[in-house]
């Protein structure tokens, strides 16, 4: 478990993150589904209350479990302190860390598998944050790998539990069991049909939360959300899951509706935002992030409707990653400016998309 982070960051670039495969159930409208458990060692202090000294010693006794853990074997293990600005960012970028994570002081590490499947987080709010994704809706085959690697590290470490309230955990939302189940959906049709507030006043109901692209703290972008479980406390692991997951059922279908709808009454109005999205992505010679973001969601949308046959999925999702900025650096192997990011981003675009014939 060498802490090479060019190594892994090169091997990362050279393959698509599992979230992003585009494979799973219902794939063309949950990009994935993530299992998320937050634990903390006893002995500790709460993150935000430990010495630097004792950040060391709990990372050394984090990375002497993982070591020995049969389900993380294919894994590496990344100090902070190794880690530049970029490197960071390009993690969060992946969705492998999360903004807290990246930007907070002090030592911290990260335990990532090489298939992107598993993600540590050490010493965030909590002292682990442990996360497993899938592609597609499949939080229970995320649950089940997520169970089995909880259940390998609570056997050798001293996690905090208290036998009436489950999991003590530094914020009270998720004392209990400390998970949190999510899924990223793309829903350009209720966008398109103005029906996604409906949607997202009935899950604010259910206790369910709406976040953007990037998850906690960010708001919606390019037609994507993510959507969570906001309560842990008072439920097992199993009715979390399927909770969510017979939510995000429903949703799946409305979007299905929506874009039915579409096809039936606005063909033409939507096939001409999809080709003029292309247009744009394949002419363009500057482009921010958050533009390219929602000309790729449009974009996606025409894959999924059929009108775009030579472009498949993987291959667009990958643009989603590879144009956001730590993305673009690590690509150019130097720093670049804002600007210079908007001139790579749209020249990445050019030649990934030089292949698809305007219809």
């Amino acid at each position: 478990m060498a802490q090479n982070s060019n190594q892994m960051i090169n091997h990362f670039l050279a393959s698509n993150c599992e979230w992003l495969r585009g494979t799973g159930p219902e794939n063309d409208i949950v990009l994935s589904s993530r299992i998320r458990l937050a634990r903390n060692l006893t002995g500790y202090v709460y993150s935000d209350r430990l010495e630097a000294n004792e950040q060391h010693r709990l990372i050394e006794e984090v990375s002497r479990a993982v070591q020995s853990a049969a389900l993380l074997k294919d894994s590496e293990i990344l100090e902070y302190r190794n880690l530049k600005d970029v490197d960071r960012q390009f993690f969060l970028e992946r969705h492998l860390i999360s903004r807290e994570h990246a930007t907070e002081k002090g030592d911290k590490a990260l335990v990532v598998s090489k298939n992107e499947v598993i993600s540590i987080m050490v010493l965030e709010e909590d002292h682990l944050r442990s996360q497993v994704f899938q592609s597609g809706l499949n939080l229970a085959e995320a649950w089940r790998l997520m169970d089995k690697i909880d259940s390998e590290l609570d056997s050798k470490l001293p996690f905090s539990f208290h036998p009436t309230l489950g999991y003590l955990t530094a914020c009270p939302t998720n004392v209990g069991t400390g998970l949190r189940a999510s899924c990223m959906l793309h829903l350009p049709g209720l966008m398109m049909t103005k029906q996604v507030n409906k949607v997202l006043q009935a899950l604010s109901k259910l206790n369910l939360a709406a976040r953007g692209f990037f998850g906690e703290g960010t708001q919606a972008s390019g037609n994507f959300f993510q959507f969570s479980n906001q309560l842990t406390l008072g439920q097992n692991e199993s009715e979390i899951v399927d909770g969510l997951e017979r939510v995000m059922r429903q949703i799946v279908e409305h979007e299905k509706e929506a874009r039915s709808y579409l096809l039936e009454k606005r063909q033409e109005k939507v096939e001409d935002q999809i080709w003029r999205a292309v247009g744009n992505l394949k002419s363009a010679r500057l482009m921010t992030s958050t533009e390219a973001l929602g000309l790729l969601s449009l974009t996606r949308l025409g894959i999924d409707l059929g009108f775009i046959p030579n472009l498949s999925k993987a291959n667009l999702n990958a643009l989603f990653l590879f144009t956001q900025p730590a993305h673009l650096q690590k690509l150019n192997g130097s720093e670049l400016s804002s600007g210079e990011r908007d001139q790579k981003r749209a020249e990445l675009i050019r030649n990934r998309l030089k292949d698809v014939e305007l219809a």
